[in-house]
């Protein structure tokens, strides 16, 4: 079953780097995932980001506020 990996942000850079890094980790790691952005601000909000770029793993906020490292979403993913 593929995971369902979610990028909040409304597109600024950081979201777009953040983005990159987390396909990599699932590139890297040949995991079965899903990538979806979510740029919504009212789907945003409401689903408790508090700051972006944000990620969440099968609807498990996971990162907020800041742009992860290749590493910390290879862990992230390894072990959710």
């Amino acid at each position: 079953m593929a995971r369902k990996v979610e990028i909040f942000g409304k597109g600024c850079p950081r979201c777009k780097q953040t983005e990159k890094i987390v396909r990599m980790a699932i590139e890297e790691l040949r995991i079965d995932a899903v990538v979806e952005k979510v740029q919504d601000i009212n789907e945003i909000i409401s689903r408790g980001v508090v700051a972006t770029p944000a990620v969440a793993v099968d609807g498990k906020i996971v990162i907020s506020g800041k742009i992860p490292t290749l590493e910390e979403i290879k862990r992230i993913l390894q072990q959710a």
